[in-house]
C-alpha cells in the first residue's frame, strides 16, 4: 500500500562534521550555511515530478551525522511534509528550497519554551548542562533571530502558547 504521508527532513542536509571542520564551520553547526541548500532544494523539486521511489537523507542525533538514503518516498505519495528552520529565508539557495513547497506555516513558540527545549536536547545528546545553555545561547539563539525575521514569509503563522 501507498503512504498517505512521508516527511522529508531538512536536518537530513546537515554537512558532514568533516566537512564542518574543513569549512571552519562546526562550532555553528545548525547555522544557515551549515546544509547543503542546494541539495535539499535538488531533492524537494525532484519529488515534485518522480515516477519511481525517491530516496531522502536523515539526521541521526545520537552519531551527529546525517544518513543518506534513510526515508523512501513512493512516487504517489499524496502528501510530502517537511520541517525546517529556514525554509522562508530570503537569500542564498533558500529560496530555491521555498519554490519546491506548496505551502509554509511559521510555529511561533515563546522564547523560554524554545531555550528550554533546545538545552534538554542538547543534554540528552551529550552535552553538559553548562555546554548546553551556552551552545542555545551563542549558536542557537543568532538562529532563531534569523529564522524570526523571515516569519512574514510565511503562508501561515501558528502561535505555540506552552
Amino acid at each position: 500500500m501507498d503512504s498517505l504521508c512521508t516527511v522529508v527532513e531538512m536536518d537530513g542536509f546537515h554537512l558532514a562534521n568533516r566537512e564542518l571542520d574543513r569549512l571552519g564551520r562546526r562550532g555553528q553547526k545548525g547555522a544557515p550555511e551549515t546544509f547543503d541548500a542546494d541539495g535539499y532544494a535538488a531533492l524537494l523539486h525532484r519529488l515534485r515530478s518522480a515516477d519511481s521511489i525517491v530516496y531522502a537523507p536523515v539526521f541521526d542525533r545520537e552519531i551527529d551525522e546525517s544518513i543518506g538514503s534513510a526515508t523512501a518516498v513512493e512516487p504517489r505519495t499524496p502528501l510530502i511534509v517537511t520541517e525546517g528552520n529556514y525554509l522562508l529565508l530570503p537569500n542564498g539557495s533558500w529560496p530555491q528550497v521555498r519554490a519546491a513547497i506548496d505551502t509554509v506555516w511559521y510555529l511561533e513558540v515563546p522564547e523560554a519554551t524554545r531555550t528550554q527545549r533546545l538545552v534538554k536536547r542538547h543534554s540528552r545528546f551529550g552535552r553538559s548542562s553548562e555546554a548546553a545553555a551556552d551552545w542555545a545561547r551563542r549558536v542557537d539563539q543568532p538562529n532563531a533571530d534569523v529564522i524570526a525575521a523571515a516569519r512574514s514569509r510565511a503562508d501561515l503563522i501558528v502561535e505555540i502558547r506552552t
